[in-house]
């Protein structure tokens, strides 16, 4: 059934006259006549009564014409939503993001500034640690990851920074450093952390062991937990410090306190990750505005 023999059928059941239907299409009336014959046969159904002096619908043939319209103002439309998909302009973005980042600015004006500027694309949010998120780009789960992430970018993924945000350590209010205006990571020489577990793939942990074999140790790495809010949970309770994003200093527990670190490299990058093929103008016009809008979130 092809989409021309739609448009005979309903130009005849609208005027429910052949030669008024054939002056409609700019045809002749015999080939027309041919045209709702065959429909009638492919369908395997009469469509209409025909008379010498009318005609008619059958109830085959009327809820055709419903259904005919209905395909026609759909084809008709395709087009335009194809080259708004096409712009970037519609469908779905499916956007990930570490657990920190809607404490920052940064996630609320993307959502916002996006919707403004793209108001038919849907976007669908994911909270997911920084290695799911490369797989989930990898499987085609994803379209843009927001990340924290200072090592070189995975196999197949690019990797676009952002903003970099200081370290801070988070110690329990009675500890020594509670009152210090900044420290550095040589003095935690002999504190006890509580860290990110390897299976977090997040960037907090490889950078704090970084940090500490510049400064000539290993982290001793007293409890794990896979949440930075239960991490400064723990810190509460006494089982270590922590070292996490400043953003995290929106969270106020109490017995808790941030502390800035003062070394140079204590700053965990924030990317967007995507497919390194990328190719997606709704996935490229979210990035090429990113720079800017992640420039004016702050804290």
């Amino acid at each position: 059934m092809e989409l021309r023999h739609l448009r005979y059928f309903v130009a005849v059941a609208e005027e429910l006259h052949f030669t008024r239907a054939a002056e409609r299409l700019h045809i002749a009336q015999p080939p027309l006549s041919q045209q709702i014959r065959a429909l009638e046969e492919e369908l395997g159904v009469q469509l209409l009564l025909r008379t010498r002096r009318s005609v008619a619908l059958t109830d085959a043939g009327a809820a055709l014409l419903e259904r005919a319209r209905a395909m026609l103002a759909q084809a008709q439309a395709l087009p335009e939503e194809l080259r708004r998909i096409a712009r970037g302009e519609a469908g779905e973005l499916r956007i990930g993001f570490t657990s920190t980042l809607p404490l920052t600015k940064v996630l609320r004006d993307i959502v916002a500034d996006h919707r403004r500027t793209h108001p038919q694309v849907v976007l669908t949010l994911r909270e997911l640690h920084t290695a799911s998120q490369f797989e989930a780009l990898r499987r085609g789960e994803l379209d843009v990851g927001f990340v924290r992430y200072n090592e070189r970018a995975p196999e197949g993924i690019h990797l676009k920074v952002l903003r970099r945000d200081p370290l801070r350590l988070v110690v329990p209010a009675t500890h020594r450093f509670a009152r210090r205006r900044s420290v550095s990571i040589a003095d935690c020489r002999d504190e006890r952390f509580i860290g990110f577990p390897g299976s977090a793939g997040t960037g907090t942990g490889p950078l704090l062991k970084r940090l500490c074999a510049q400064a000539g140790f290993e982290p001793v790495i007293a409890q794990e937990a896979g949440e930075a809010t239960t991490q400064i949970g723990l810190v509460a309770v006494g089982l270590g410090v922590a070292v996490l994003p400043a953003p995290l200093e929106a969270l106020r527990i109490e017995g808790v306190c941030y502390v800035p670190l003062a070394d140079k490299e204590a700053m965990l990058v924030m990317s967007a990750a995507t497919r390194a093929d990328e190719t997606s103008e709704r996935v490229l016009a979210l990035l090429r505005r990113l720079p800017t809008v992640a420039r004016n979130g702050g804290r």
